[in-house]
């Protein structure tokens, strides 16, 4: 039976701790993955706290979702972190967090998007060179059957630039590399905390 690479493990583990110590996976929230090869991904397992990963948190799945030691469960999201890995071939890595901002903005903000513009930060995302730059971060109201909630993301993941959000659920972000996808995920949260503070304001 294959095993996660120990490599991929550990940039998981390491992404998990970064995450559980901005505050973006309380309690056993959020879910991390990692493109190994064309036909795998590793993928945190379910039910574990990010903070406290370890090699045995990290499990292998195949593009659809199917682990491929079949006696491990997976992420519930794992659909989703696939979805995303078959639509883009240069996704390396998918990250999904529970932030107070992404929450409490995806619950708040009627529209199916929230529209980001003139943040310096964005020219952290694909193709964007200037804080004069205006990004739509697409809501997709929460689901259970995951399934579903793919079906209603896939006609707009294509323009996605951002990530997009799941009311009261989180946010989800991807890059070709673990390393950019932390700091997009770290990028999207600030601009959620603006956003959030100015609505206060």
């Amino acid at each position: 039976m294959r095993g996660v690479p120990v490599e991929a493990a550990e940039a998981i583990i390491r992404a998990g701790r970064r995450m559980d110590a901005r505050g973006w996976v309380p309690a056993t929230a959020g879910n991390i993955s990692l493109r190994v090869d064309q036909g795998a991904v590793a993928i945190t397992r379910s039910g574990g706290h990010k903070g406290f990963l370890d090699a045995h948190s990290v499990m292998l799945v195949d593009l659809d979702g199917r682990p491929l030691d079949p006696a491990a469960k997976p992420s519930a999201e794992t659909l989703l972190h696939c979805q995303i890995y078959r639509r883009f071939p240069s996704a390396g890595a998918v990250l999904h967090g529970h932030s107070v901002p992404a929450t409490v903005l995806s619950m708040t903000v009627p529209e199916t998007a929230i529209t980001l513009s003139g943040y310096e930060v964005l020219k952290i995302f694909e193709g964007q060179t200037t804080h004069e730059a205006s990004l739509a971060l697409p809501i997709f109201d929460n689901d259970q059957d995951i399934a579903r909630l793919a079906e209603k993301v896939a006609p707009v993941l294509g323009e996605a630039r951002l990530g997009y959000l799941i009311r009261g659920h989180g946010v989800y972000v991807w890059a070709p590399e673990m390393e950019l996808a932390l700091a997009r995920l770290e990028g999207l949260e600030f601009l959620l905390a603006c956003e959030l503070e100015r609505r206060r304001a």
